[in-house]
């Protein structure tokens, strides 16, 4: 999730904890605990464009780090903020570790992926229920936190926590509705997938992005499930096949490496870019819900040397055209 919705339910879980007098400090500390699991995107390199594709929601991320994690934070604010409020070091670590555990378990409720068992398995775990950004999410938590700690209220916190488990709850219900629609969808077309995957679109569960996969290609639509349930055809595109759509590509070369990590981190949801022959896209991630105009991509050089690295591109071009076509889509226009 965004760095503002992590540190609202990181402050709210400690302030939904403690007696009323600690509120205030509680939910501070566990604000900024609540962030602190994003610090892995400060582990890049110059040199290699997909290192942070490595590392972000790696191992910080995992359920076995939370104690570590919440001790770091503890270390590092207890002598510039708890002592000035009279805690203890281990009341000061206990809500670091509470607001950091926040963390990952809301990052999982996200389509991206997250490495829950680091580092007894690589495997990311999304439960796709929630966009990462979501202000009918957002805003209310923040609301009930700093209400909460000015008022000295634990109440308002655990308001907050419920707040959030009942949004997901109705995320979950809605990510079950568009996967229904999603395989009829396939079926109506004579489809049976080898996969099938719906994600939220940007800043709702209304509308779904649906990617489902037969033998040689992706097929992407966007349903609103739920309310006035309605289904958008998308686009499909050739799942990617190095030796045939970048047949001068040498696989020994890091190039060819480098989409094999792109194909790991994308879960296998990549193809060319339909205008840009040299760029393998993640199919996932797109603004409008039923196209394939990817947010990011690894562009590749066919005269690059052997041992250099893909570039790493992002695409924010027409976004507010974009977005303005989900909207419409949302509000059932």
């Amino acid at each position: 999730m965004d760095p503002l919705t992590q540190g609202a339910l990181g402050a709210a879980l400690p302030q939904a904890t403690r007696h009323k007098t600690q509120v205030g400090i509680a939910g501070a500390l566990g604000f900024v605990a609540g962030m602190a699991a994003d610090l892995d995107v400060l582990i890049r390199s110059e040199a290699d464009p997909l290192l942070f594709l490595d590392y972000h929601r790696q191992f910080t991320h995992s359920l076995v780090f939370i104690p570590v994690g919440g001790l770091i934070c503890a270390l590092a604010l207890h002598w510039l903020v708890g002592r000035r409020w009279r805690l203890t070091f281990a009341r000061t670590c206990l809500f670091c570790t509470l607001g950091y555990a926040t963390h990952a378990l809301l990052d999982t409720a996200t389509s991206y992926g997250t490495m829950l068992f680091w580092p007894f398995s690589d495997a990311r775990f999304s439960w796709s229920i929630v966009s990462i950004v979501d202000p009918l999410f957002t805003l209310p938590v923040v609301i009930l936190v700093v209400l909460a700690g000015l008022r000295r209220k634990p109440a308002l916190a655990r308001l907050a926590l419920a707040w959030a488990v009942i949004y997901l709850a109705a995320g979950a219900l809605q990510h079950q509705a568009a996967r229904t629609m999603a395989g009829e969808i396939a079926a109506a077309r004579g489809h049976a997938p080898l996969r099938l995957e719906v994600k939220p679109s940007f800043a709702n569960i209304l509308v779904w992005k649906t990617i489902y996969e037969t033998p040689d290609r992706f097929h992407v639509d966007a349903v609103r499930s739920g309310i006035r349930p309605r289904v958008f055809a998308g686009v499909s595109v050739p799942k990617l096949d190095p030796a045939r759509d970048l047949p001068w590509l040498d696989p020994a070369s890091q190039q060819a490496r480098d989409i094999e990590r792109f194909r790991w981190f994308s879960d296998g949801f990549v193809a060319i870019a339909p205008n840009h022959p040299n760029r393998v896209i993640d199919i996932r991630y797109s603004f409008l819900p039923n196209d394939v105009n990817a947010l990011w991509s690894i562009e590749l050089a066919p005269d690059a040397p052997p041992t250099a690295h893909v570039r790493y591109r992002t695409h924010r071009d027409r976004a507010g055209e974009s977005l303005g076509k989900l909207w419409r889509m949302v509000s059932g226009g």
